[in-house]
């Protein structure tokens, strides 16, 4: 792919276009806010497929059981929605090294799928979780970078003391595989960046209880998350994933500002390498918090 073609699919598409999700469902109360938003954006998103992506922590018992778990909550997410999307479950594992593959059925849709496409009309690959599927296609067949764009809501920004954001921390070898591919990469940061996106109990109970049965679980599941952790207690909680998607939708820049940047990979050190890469990519430096809640929010209610 030539510099131009490049810096063309490093922009908001203008027109409808195809996506994939990959998203570790499960993890948190946020991926669940992702996939509404993405499945209730048909005017510009023509949803393809959804990918299972691994995870590990309290909420499952590795990296498979996470995988397992989300699979399962993604069928829950589009039943609420009464929408029927293929599902494919994805990596049981992280990838080894940066040269082997995690053999998955979403790794090898992602393949043949993308196959289909090209760097005039690539398909989009929202990924909300550790990037292992995306990886292990690429791996696979290196061949389809130039056909898809990759869009990631991982690792910090580039401001912050380290990179052990849990989406990157997680598979480091996989976020390198990718930001070192010939795929157009964009990067949405957490800390610094997308962790001003946020909602809180009074704003969950005014514009989501109530209105529908999917608003509700999503309200719901939210509130009873946090109140885990932080009952009786003033909070706000990041709603994270909804920010790649949105960046699909961000025509006119009306819901976050993004620049072109040299790619900084990643080390396994848990900082971003101080020498960037020549290959070009897009980061996304500030998110508008009240305009992108309104569009979500009347989504959400609207289904």
């Amino acid at each position: 792919m030539n510099k131009e073609q490049m810096l063309k699919n490093l922009e908001v598409p203008k027109h409808p276009i195809d996506v994939v999700l990959d998203t570790d469902a499960y993890n948190e109360i946020d991926d669940q806010f992702a996939i509404a938003y993405l499945v209730s954006s048909q005017e510009k998103l023509n949803v393809k497929a959804f990918y299972a992506a691994p995870f590990h922590n309290q909420k499952s018992s590795g990296p498979k059981d996470g995988m397992e778990k989300s699979y399962q909550e993604i069928l829950k997410i589009l039943n609420f929605m009464q929408k029927d999307f293929p599902v494919f479950k994805g990596s049981c594992r992280y990838l080894p090294d940066e040269t082997t593959f995690v053999d998955s059925s979403a790794a090898r849709d992602l393949v043949n799928r993308a196959k289909n496409y090209s760097p005039e009309n690539p398909l989009y690959v929202v990924a909300i979780g550790a990037i292992t599927n995306i990886a292990s296609a690429l791996l696979i067949d290196p061949d389809i970078a130039e056909n898809i764009v990759v869009v990631w809501l991982g690792g910090h920004s580039l401001h912050y003391h380290d990179t052990k954001e849990f989406n990157m921390w997680q598979d480091v070898a996989a976020a390198r595989v990718v930001m070192q591919s010939n795929a157009p990469f964009v990067q949405l940061p957490c800390m610094g960046v997308v962790s001003g996106f946020t909602i809180s109990e009074p704003e969950l109970r005014q514009w989501l209880c109530g209105k529908n049965d999917l608003a509700d679980y999503l309200a719901q599941n939210t509130i009873d998350e946090v109140k885990k952790y932080c009952n009786n207690k003033i909070w706000t909680r990041v709603i994270w994933d909804v920010t790649a998607v949105a960046w699909l939708l961000n025509d006119d820049e009306r819901f976050m500002s993004s620049r072109i940047i040299k790619t900084q990979l990643p080390t396994y050190e848990g900082i971003y390498s101080c020498k960037p890469m020549e290959k070009l990519m897009r980061y996304v430096y500030y998110i508008d918090r009240d305009s992108l809640m309104r569009d979500l929010i009347d989504k959400i209610t609207s289904v």
